[in-house]
């Protein structure tokens, strides 16, 4: 197995070489422009270190790799229209560089370029991956959905919102594992394993980024740190602090997520000292390293080599000790 640098060499190596169309250019720019933008490529990465873990040759899994990171950027594209974010990964959104119209467009070309990718597969593997990713595409926008219904319901609970961070982002890491497993020709018992086993540390990772969204460093973070406060979104911070907190403190954070004219940061900073009083700091990273030691006991169940159990072992433990 290669170091995941090298992964990520390999990957962002055939992303830049990807020939995205040159016209019309006003469609096409915007998707060279996100795909450009840098990030993690954590889910491109998992794919073809699972195609390696495997035994199977890792280009293989190239094209696989790469309509997962571009289903990936479209998702985000439209997420930040709904969100009317200003910031990805510490640049402009495409919808504030160009328009909504583009962005709404651009976003949907993505989708299909992304279906475009499997075709370069055949028989069962392209069946297998084509199935695959509809599945977890339409799981995608029902976790979407949950998110943005949250936002104006008060009645959310833990269980509601860990079933939705499933939908909108976990799933997405397990389909990227299991993809790399089904390209290397994988056992089928192997292939939903590792899927359970991305699942879980997608969960993980999600509830991570929450925390960093109200306690990450705004220079390395690159979002708008408090976005999720001022958006008034029921993370598991938020209904954390909520069963934790006194009566007197619970009235205050429901009247800060209602009060649309308090000045953004002074929200911020009210909201995140109930979350460090109440306790709902120190649990949201708790519950992180629960569904992260969850991830790690199904790699009990795979039957690759302790050596390799042990690299997928360091790859969630640095992820869970991110601070981007």
């Amino acid at each position: 197995m290669l170091s995941i640098e090298k992964y990520r060499k390999v990957f962002v190596d055939y992303l830049n070489d990807f020939a995205i169309p040159k016209e019309p250019n006003t469609l096409y720019e915007p998707i060279a422009y996100i795909l450009k933008l840098g990030g993690k490529h954590l889910r491109p990465v998992l794919t073809l270190m699972t195609t390696a873990i495997f035994d199977e040759d890792l280009k293989k899994s190239l094209d696989a790799a790469l309509a997962i990171e571009v289903f990936h950027n479209f998702s985000l594209i439209h997420d930040d229209i709904m969100d009317d974010a200003p910031l990805r990964r510490g640049q402009q959104t495409v919808h504030e560089k160009w328009n909504l119209n583009t962005g709404i467009l651009s976003g949907d070309a993505m989708l299909i370029l992304a279906y475009q990718l499997f075709e370069n597969y055949k028989g069962d593997t392209f069946k297998a991956l084509a199935e695959l990713f509809s599945k977890t595409a339409i799981e995608v926008c029902e976790g979407q959905q949950y998110d943005i219904d949250f936002e104006t319901r008060s009645d959310v609970v833990i269980l509601e919102y860990l079933k939705m961070v499933e939908y909108k982002t976990a799933v997405l890491v397990g389909a990227a594992m299991k993809m790399g497993a089904i390209v290397a020709n994988a056992p089928l018992e192997d292939q939903n394993n590792i899927y359970e086993f991305g699942k879980n540390l997608g969960i993980a990772f999600q509830l991570q980024d929450d925390y960093l969204d109200a306690f990450g460093d705004p220079e390395s973070f690159g979002k708008q740190v408090g976005g999720d406060i001022i958006e008034n979104k029921k993370t598991y911070l938020f209904l954390k602090a909520l069963e934790l907190s006194d009566a007197p403190k619970k009235t205050e954070l429901l009247e800060l997520y209602g009060n649309s004219s308090l000045n953004s940061d002074n929200k911020v900073n009210m909201v995140k000292q109930i979350f460090v009083e109440s306790g709902a700091s120190f649990a949201t990273k708790a519950i992180i390293e629960n569904y992260t030691q969850k991830a790690f006991n199904i790699l009990d169940s795979i039957s690759i080599s302790s050596e390799k159990k042990e690299k997928l072992k360091q790859f969630g433990t640095a992820l869970m000790n991110r601070n981007v």
